[in-house]
């Protein structure tokens, strides 16, 4: 049966870890893997906007001997005459995967429902687990093993980023803490989800409204921006309610010493983080973003194989 990455936890803790392991040895030596040569061709299809996504994607594809057709549903039958399972079968004919960059979680997975190719969840409402696999292979990286590090997340509890790291987290066995307004908390399916990862892996999940208590002692502190795609015109209320979620030399101070900052990026300096946080030492967002680019790497060879098996 064909895989498909549509959520975190689409994979399991071992599979995570393979991932991981796979793509450092893909940072080490970037063109030691050529599943795609040929060149195949892979669909990434944007219904929103990108820079990282698009680039790491579009290089990534290339470094492991393929083609990328980035295609944009503006210019395409998709979202518009076409359904997504329609189109997924004039694609599965002619290219080698699907990578899909869109609104809805349910077109997602309408996508992937009897396709016959991986299709990649690039960003969603819901989730974004290409991401953290980038975070959690950073992570990787500065502290060695992920079980037992306590990652602390501050902002909007209900947007894609807050969703990902409780699966993600729960799966590498993190404690994982969410801190946001009681109205912005995270779904409730979600975190069922992840408690129920978390009981299997030694992981745990909390929710807090009171971001000081979050952030005590924790290895890693996580922000990300307050106005997703889509929520343009809440602007105004949410830079009110999220207000004091911002990460700050202060909130940083209660973490551990040596904590890590990350954030997904595009940053609004002064919103959701301070200049001198994201900027300073214990920011590793430029290797953050980097690894955007092993971790996709790492996960498309990782599902060719099994397509292929």
């Amino acid at each position: 049966m064909t895989r498909h990455f549509l959520r975190d936890d689409d994979i399991t803790p071992a599979e995570q870890a393979q991932i991981l392991d796979l793509a450092l040895e893909l940072k080490r030596d970037r063109f030691a893997r050529k599943p795609l040569e040929g060149p195949q061709t892979v669909a990434v299809i944007f219904d929103k906007s990108s820079t990282r996504t698009r680039v790491s994607f579009a290089v990534g594809i290339a470094d492991l001997g393929g083609s990328p057709l980035i295609i944009s549903t503006a210019n395409s039958q998709l979202g518009g005459k076409e359904t997504a399972s329609d189109t997924a079968r004039v694609l599965e004919r002619q290219v080698a995967a699907i990578v899909w960059r869109t609104y809805a979680q349910s077109g997602l997975e309408q996508m992937a429902q009897g396709t016959t190719v991986p299709v990649v969840n690039a960003l969603s409402d819901d989730f974004h687990p290409c991401q953290l696999l980038a975070d959690l292979l950073t992570i990787r990286e500065q502290r060695g093993e992920l079980a037992g590090l306590t990652l602390a997340f501050f902002g909007d509890g209900a947007s894609n980023m807050a969703q990902s790291y409780l699966l993600a987290g729960a799966t590498a066995g993190m404690h994982v803490r969410v801190a946001s307004p009681a109205e912005y908390s995270p779904s409730d399916s979600v975190v069922r989800d992840a408690d129920a990862i978390a009981a299997q892996t030694g992981g745990s999940i909390e929710l807090y409204t009171d971001p000081l208590e979050a952030a005590a002692n924790a290895d890693i502190i996580v922000t990300d921006t307050w106005v997703s795609m889509g929520k343009e015109e809440e602007k105004a209320a949410r830079l009110t309610v999220f207000g004091g979620y911002r990460v700050d030399t202060e909130l940083m101070a209660l973490a551990r010493p040596d904590a890590l900052f990350m954030h997904c990026l595009p940053a609004d300096r002064g919103y959701e983080v301070a200049a001198d946080v994201i900027d300073g030492p214990q920011s590793v967002i430029w290797d953050e973003a980097e690894n955007r680019l092993h971790a996709q790497k790492a996960l498309l060879v990782w599902l060719l194989e099994r397509a292929a098996a």
